[in-house]
Formats: C-alpha cells, sequence, structure tokens
C-alpha cells in the first residue's frame, strides 16, 4: 500500500511539472558581421593606448555592438578579418583577429582588437537582453571602488586627501613626488619629498582609511628600494610602478623579497604572455592591466582567471569611458580585489546620455543591456568605415578544429 501510494504521489508530481508553463530561453539569432565604423569624439584623445575613438559593428540581424579603442590602421586589419562572420563566435573571431596576420599583434593593434571585441560581447548582451557582466556569471559585488587620479586642486595635500576620502573613494592617490618649473628629477633626493609628502597624506586620513602612491617609473632598483622601505610603516594600499617597466621582470622580483609594502605594475602591458609570470610567483600584489588594452573582455577574462589562481587583485588603468563601463561588467564577476582608477569625477559625457553609473565615489552596476552604453552620433565624426573583408589571409586549423598560427 505505501509503495502504491508513493507511486501515484510521482505520478502526480511529474505530471504537475509537465503542466507548469516552462522557462522560456533566448535563442541567438543567425547574423553576418556587415560593417565596422570608427568615430572621433570631440575631446578625442590620439594616444594609442588611451584612444576614446568610438567603434561600432553593425550585423544584417540589426544588432549594433558598440567598443572604443584603436586607430584607424590599427581597426583597419581586426575589421576587415570580422566582415561577413557570425558575431557570436567571439572567441574563434577573437583568436582569428590575432593570429591570422603573420606577426601577432603588439599592443598598438590589440587595443583595437580589444576594441572591436567590446562592441561583440555588447552584440551577445543585446541578442540576449541581459546586461554583458550576466554572461560572465553575474555580478559578484554591490559596487566597484575607486580612487581618483586626478583631486581637486587649489589646496594642500592633506585637504586634498581629506576631501576625497569624504567624498566616498576607496583610496587617495599621490604621484612621486613631481617636480615644478623644472624637468631635472633628482631621485636621490625626491625620495625624502616622497616620503614627507605621504606622512603628512597618512596623518590627515588617520590610521584606517587608504591612500596608495604612483612611483611612475621614476626610479632605478636602488632609490625604489629605498622608496619602498621608507614608505613600509605608513602602509601604503599599493606602490604602483616602483621600477621601469623595461626592467620590471628583472627588479620586481628583487623588489618583493626586499619589501612588504604591496607592489602594483602593469599600465603598459598588453595580453597576459607580458606579465603571466610575475602574477604566477606572486610578485605583484595588483596588476594594472586594462580594457581595451589587454585585447577586449575575451583576454580579460583569462586574465582574471590567472590573477584568481594565484590571488593577485586587479586595479585596472584609467581608460575611456565605454571602456569603463566595459571594466564594471567584466571586473564586477571578480572574486579577488579589485580597485579603479576613476578620471571622469561623475560628469556627464556629452556624446555618451547613457555610460556610467558613479556616485559616492563608486562605479554601480546597472541593468541595461549590453555594455549599457548608449552614443549621440550626431556628436561624433565618421573617420572610418569597413566593409570589405580581407580573405587572403589565413588562420590554420588543427585536426581538432582549434586555431594555430598561419
Amino acid at each position: 500500500m505505501k509503495r502504491r501510494t508513493f507511486l501515484k504521489s510521482l505520478v502526480a508530481a511529474s505530471c504537475a511539472t509537465l503542466l507548469r508553463p516552462q522557462p522560456t530561453f533566448a535563442a541567438l539569432p543567425k547574423a553576418k558581421i556587415t560593417k565596422v565604423t570608427a568615430y572621433a569624439p570631440p575631446n578625442l584623445n590620439i594616444l594609442f593606448n588611451q584612444s576614446n575613438i568610438v567603434v561600432t559593428i553593425e550585423t544584417d540581424a540589426g544588432i549594433t555592438g558598440i567598443g572604443e579603442g584603436g586607430a584607424h590602421d590599427t581597426l583597419e586589419q581586426c575589421a576587415g578579418r570580422l566582415i561577413g562572420r557570425n558575431p557570436f563566435d567571439i572567441e574563434r573571431c577573437w583568436q582569428d583577429m590575432y593570429r591570422a596576420f603573420f606577426y601577432p599583434p603588439g599592443r598598438e593593434k590589440l587595443h583595437a582588437l580589444g576594441a572591436l571585441d567590446l562592441a561583440l560581447w555588447d552584440i551577445k548582451g543585446k541578442a540576449l537582453n541581459v546586461p554583458v557582466y550576466d554572461l560572465l556569471g553575474g555580478m559578484n559585488r554591490n559596487h566597484c571602488e575607486c580612487y581618483v587620479t586626478a583631486p581637486p586642486i587649489g589646496s594642500g595635500l592633506k585637504e586634498r586627501a581629506q576631501a576625497v576620502i569624504g567624498g566616498g573613494y576607496r583610496a587617495f592617490r599621490l604621484d612621486a613626488a613631481s617636480v615644478r618649473g623644472t624637468n631635472v628629477y633628482n631621485t636621490r633626493e625626491r625620495v625624502h619629498k616622497l616620503y614627507h609628502d605621504c606622512k603628512e597624506i597618512r596623518d590627515a586620513i588617520g590610521p584606517d582609511a587608504d591612500w596608495l602612491i604612483d612611483f611612475h617609473q621614476r626610479f632605478d632598483y636602488p632609490d625604489a628600494l629605498r622608496a619602498c622601505k621608507l614608505l613600509e610603516e605608513l602602509e601604503p594600499y599599493l606602490i604602483e610602478d616602483p621600477v621601469k617597466t623595461d626592467a620590471f621582470n628583472e627588479d620586481i622580483p628583487k623588489l618583493r623579497k626586499m619589501t612588504t609594502a604591496p607592489l602594483a605594475a602593469g599600465e603598459e602591458w598588453g595580453n597576459r604572455y607580458d606579465f603571466n609570470k610575475l602574477v604566477e610567483n606572486h610578485d605583484l600584489d595588483y596588476i594594472r592591466a586594462t580594457l581595451p588594452n589587454v585585447g577586449g573582455i575575451t583576454e580579460m577574462t583569462k586574465i582574471m582567471a590567472l590573477c584568481e589562481t594565484h590571488n593577485v587583485g586587479i586595479v585596472p588603468h584609467f581608460t575611456g569611458p565605454i571602456s569603463t563601463a566595459a571594466l564594471v561588467h567584466t571586473l564586477g564577476p571578480y572574486s579577488g580585489p579589485v580597485l579603479f582608477e576613476y578620471t571622469f569625477g561623475g560628469r556627464e559625457i556629452a556624446y555618451l546620455p547613457e555610460c556610467l553609473t558613479f556616485k559616492n565615489g563608486k562605479l554601480w552596476p546597472n541593468e541595461r543591456v549590453g555594455l549599457g552604453v548608449t552614443v549621440d552620433f550626431e556628436r561624433l565624426k565618421k573617420i572610418a568605415e569597413f566593409t570589405t573583408p580581407i580573405t587572403d589571409r589565413a588562420t590554420y586549423i588543427r585536426p581538432d578544429g582549434s586555431q594555430t598560427n598561419w
């Protein structure tokens, strides 16, 4: 009797499940990329690693993706490899843009590749009607903490530091005792000035608030070590670029053994191959890799996995507004420490009626689909358009279907 009753209950439950309305799942439409366009904003930044050129990828499905970065020449080859392709095969598109030409892209071209990668993720989010962060595992934090690169001027260090912390920012930032009225930088003398400035900041914000300093690669190893040792007692959140970029792989591991001060580096890096050994050996506490410089969201997710494996935080270098919005989507799901270098101060950006959500010193996620960015193209100047596929190059394929170099 008990067995019969159990079977009846099981059948009833199964029937109820079948009769209950089933959830519907979004399906990706069939689509091909038809056009890539580049636009110059009113405040164009011509530095390749800080380019704020707006790029769009159009599809025959009526969905347009928005990205940021690159220049005409660096975008051209990458864009030519996208025309006619499925925009939802993001990894395949990324690998093809990276590998189709004999030489792998340097940091300049990687910036352009990353700009287009942002647009591909924007397309996919829009097609599925979800924010990009939902495609990357969902938000893992309520907000992204920030520090400001250029705090209010016209007052002393003490007043500026207190204003920044009082405004809700996580940390106050200063650089390595800049000089005014001359281009002579005496590192021996500046180390003492640097300590004096940092002591003033620590006294101003108290023992529990945070501050950080950028050495700007101004010091060779001996002076970098002197400065790091002096600052240890003041407990900086991090010391950025303590030595020159060219010497990172040699000097940072030595410095790591000699100081307890947290170290950060990487605003000039490209993809993970520039720095993976420093992360694997835990010679850095934070990396400063950013979007689109590393090659876009596709590469940044792999960098995040590398950093998570070795318990290294991510403090991305400041970048353009669209890329900053993309960073919120990308690093929001990251499980480790994240701190944004933020330069826009919450002000409106005329050609971006929808972009960043900033308040109380923090960047906040929103529920807009894709990257959540809307562009007023009337305020932009078209500078390039690419509609012709580049077909005279080939990405070689292994027998298992994976891509390899030409």
